[in-house]
């Protein structure tokens, strides 16, 4: 990795920037890590390796898929129980939310994933996305919402490119552009 910054809201490429990552100081300071780049190069594994390292340092962690979060807070809107739910997502010194910004959110979604952000402001989150941050404003509603959100995620994060081959190539659904039967190279 070729680190692009410095501190929270910077951005890095993937490499040797995952070893100062694995120092965890960006969590004793409450900062965020965003890993993103395209499907099948690790960016799960590199957010549960930190999570485990922070839990071998003494951090309460949590790691969930977003889609999980949301359902779970949308149920708790549903039998009122989201205060209860929402407190037990900010108190994990740390919470992984993998495969964020998948699909477009509902205005519902937007605003409970706003609350959990605004809530947690100053503890650490990992995220992990197939998309740049700079493409999850279209995904929100509500641009007023997406705004404060992003900006109170991005500016406080480290974003971490992760580019490269799949490690899943044989198991990735083939480019419906590519033509059957000629082979595919890595």
């Amino acid at each position: 990795m070729v680190p692009r910054g410095a501190g929270a809201g910077s951005q890095f490429s993937a490499g040797a920037e995952r070893q100062n990552l694995a120092a965890l100081r960006w969590l004793h300071f409450g900062e965020s890590v965003i890993l993103f780049g395209p499907v099948g190069v690790g960016k799960t594994h590199v957010a549960q390796a930190l999570g485990h390292q922070a839990v071998r340092q003494g951090a309460n962690v949590r790691f969930t898929k977003t889609s999980r979060i949301l359902g779970e807070l949308a149920g708790g809107h549903a039998d009122r129980t989201w205060d209860k739910r929402m407190r037990d997502l900010v108190r994990p010194d740390l919470l992984i939310l993998d495969d964020f910004a998948m699909r477009q959110l509902s205005a519902a979604q937007a605003d409970d994933l706003y609350e959990l952000v605004s809530e947690r402001q100053g503890r650490s989150l990992i995220i992990t996305s197939n998309r740049a941050p700079s493409d999850w404003y279209p995904l929100f509603p509500n641009p007023v919402v997406a705004e404060s959100l992003l900006d109170r995620l991005i500016n406080a994060s480290h974003q971490v490119i992760m580019n490269g081959p799949s490690y899943r190539p044989n198991k990735r659904p083939r480019n419906p552009a590519e033509k059957i039967g000629k082979p595919r190279t890595s």
